[in-house]
C-alpha cells in the first residue's frame, strides 16, 4: 500500500500517521553513537580520529620512500656495475715508448791519403849520378835511390883533410914545447882550439859527402821520379830544393772527414765506418775512427776525424776520392711514438696511455719532427709508458681496460 507524504508524516493508506525523520534534520542522540542500552549496559563504538591516521600514514610513507630508494640505489649499481663491465671489456693495443735508439746513418765526403808520404830532396849540391829505383817499385827503409856527385864538396872536403892535419901536427908541436916551458901555456891553447875547429869542419863535410847516397827513410812505394842522371840538383826544401823522389806508405790509409755538432758527440774512436767509392760499385771497404780533433772550428762548426782503412790489397790509392759512412747511436735521443697514437684534442696534442691498474690517462705531450710513421716526442712523456695504439673516443679518463701485450714502436 503506498504511502503518503504529508507534513513530516506519512499515511499509510488507512489514515494512519507515520512518524518520518526530516532528511536534513540532525541526527538524533541515537544517531551520534549512543543506543538505547541493553540489559542495562550503555555500548559505546571505536573513535577513528587523525591522531589515530596520521602516524600511520607517515609510516607508511616513509617506508615507501625508503623503498623507492634503495631501489634506485640498487638500480644505479647495476647500471655502474654493467658499465664498468662494459668498460673493462674494451681492449686496447699498447706500445712501450721508447728513445730513437736506431742507428742514424751518416755519409761524409773525404779524400784518401797515404799512411805515410813524403817528398826527398837533396842536402848537397851536384848532379845525379845515377837512380836505382822508378815510379811503382816498392822499396825497404834505407834502400838505395839515387846517387849524387859533388865535386865541390869533395874537393873542400880534400882541403879540410890537409888543414884538419896540419892543424893536428902544430898542436903535438906545441904540447910538447909546453911541457918544456919553451911557449907559453896560451899559445898551446890556441894552437889546440885550432886543431879541434878543423877536426869538426871536416866531420861536417864527411856528413854531407855521405848525403851523395839518397836513401829511403821509410818502406813504401815510389810515387815520383823528378830526376834524371846529369840533373843538376840544389840542397834544400820546398821552392829553394830540388825534389827528387816522392816515397809514400799505402798499405794503411787515411781518410779526413769533417763531423757536424749536431753528429759529434757519437763520434768517438773504434767507431766502424764504411768506405765507398763510385770505382767499386756494391763493394765496401771497412775502416775505423783513430782520432778526432776534440774541437769544433768555429767557422764550419764541423769536428776533423780521421779514418784509417787497410790496404793490403792496393786496391786503394793516395789521393782518390770516396765516401765514409758511419752509423751512429744517439743514447739522449728523443722519444718517440707511433703516428697512429697521436690525436690533437681541444687540449692540445695528447696520446692515450695506460696507467695504475690498467687505467686510461689522456697526457699532453709536445711533438717534435714528423718522420712519417713516426712522431718525435721532445716532452710529456717518459720512457717505457704504456701508450695506446688507435685510441677511440670511448677511451673517457680513468677508465679501466683490457691491455694486449706491448709492441716495440716501429721507426
Amino acid at each position: 500500500m503506498k504511502k503518503q507524504k504529508h507534513d513530516g508524516h506519512e499515511h499509510d493508506g488507512h489514515g494512519n500517521d507515520v512518524a518520518v525523520q526530516d532528511r536534513h534534520a540532525a541526527p538524533r542522540e541515537q544517531d551520534r553513537g549512543e543506543r538505547t542500552p541493553q540489559h542495562g549496559v550503555p555500548t559505546h563504538p571505536p573513535v577513528r580520529s587523525v591522531a589515530v591516521w596520521g602516524p600511520i600514514a607517515a609510516v607508511t610513507l616513509l617506508a615507501f620512500l625508503v623503498t623507492i630508494g634503495v631501489w634506485r640505489r640498487i638500480h644505479e649499481r647495476g647500471q655502474e656495475k654493467a658499465y664498468t663491465k662494459q668498460a673493462t671489456q674494451i681492449e686496447v693495443n699498447v706500445v712501450n715508448a721508447q728513445r730513437d735508439r736506431k742507428p742514424k746513418e751518416l755519409i761524409l765526403p773525404g779524400t784518401f791519403q797515404a799512411f805515410k808520404e813524403t817528398t826527398i830532396y837533396p842536402r848537397s849540391n851536384g848532379y845525379v849520378k845515377s837512380w836505382k829505383v822508378d815510379i811503382g817499385d816498392n822499396v825497404q827503409a834505407g834502400q838505395l835511390l839515387a846517387e849524387i856527385a859533388t865535386p865541390e864538396v869533395d874537393q873542400q872536403l880534400a882541403q879540410a883533410r890537409a888543414q884538419e892535419e896540419i892543424a893536428k901536427l902544430t898542436a903535438d908541436r906545441w904540447r910538447g914545447l909546453v911541457q918544456k916551458n919553451v911557449v907559453s901555456k896560451q899559445e898551446y891553447d890556441q894552437n889546440e882550439k885550432a886543431y879541434e875547429a878543423a877536426k869538426a869542419n871536416l866531420q861536417q863535410l864527411e856528413k854531407i859527402q855521405g848525403f851523395q847516397q839518397i836513401l829511403a827513410p821509410f818502406a813504401g812505394r815510389i810515387a815520383a821520379r823528378n830526376i834524371d842522371v846529369g840533373t843538376l840538383v840544389t840542397a834544400g826544401t820546398g821552392n829553394s830544393g830540388t825534389p827528387l823522389f816522392s816515397l809514400v806508405q799505402s798499405d794503411l790509409l787515411r781518410v779526413y772527414v769533417y763531423a757536424p755538432q749536431e753528429n759529434a758527440p757519437s763520434i768517438h774512436e773504434g767507431l766502424a765506418a764504411k768506405i765507398v767509392l763510385q770505382e767499386f760499385p756494391g763493394q765496401e771497404f771497412d775502416g775505423s775512427i783513430t782520432h778526432t780533433a776534440g774541437a769544433l772550428d768555429p767557422q764550419s762548426r764541423t769536428m776533423q776525424v780521421e779514418v784509417q782503412v787497410p790496404n793490403h790489397e792496393g786496391k786503394l790509392y793516395a789521393g782518390m776520392y770516396g765516401q765514409v759512412k758511419f752509423l751512429l747511436v744517439d743514447e739522449n735521443a728523443p722519444i718517440v711514438v707511433p703516428a697512429n697514437a697521436f690525436l690533437f684534442r681541444t687540449e692540445g696534442p695528447q696520446v692515450a696511455t695506460v696507467v695504475g691498474d690498467n687505467h686510461i690517462h689522456w697526457q699532453n705531450i709536445h711533438v717534435g719532427r714528423d718522420f712519417g710513421t713516426s712522431l718525435e716526442v721532445l716532452d710529456g712523456l717518459t720512457e717505457n709508458t704504456k701508450v695506446v695504439i688507435n685510441p677511440t673516443d670511448d677511451l673517457h679518463e680513468g677508465i679501466q681496460v683490457q691491455v694486449k701485450p706491448a709492441e716495440k714502436p716501429k721507426g
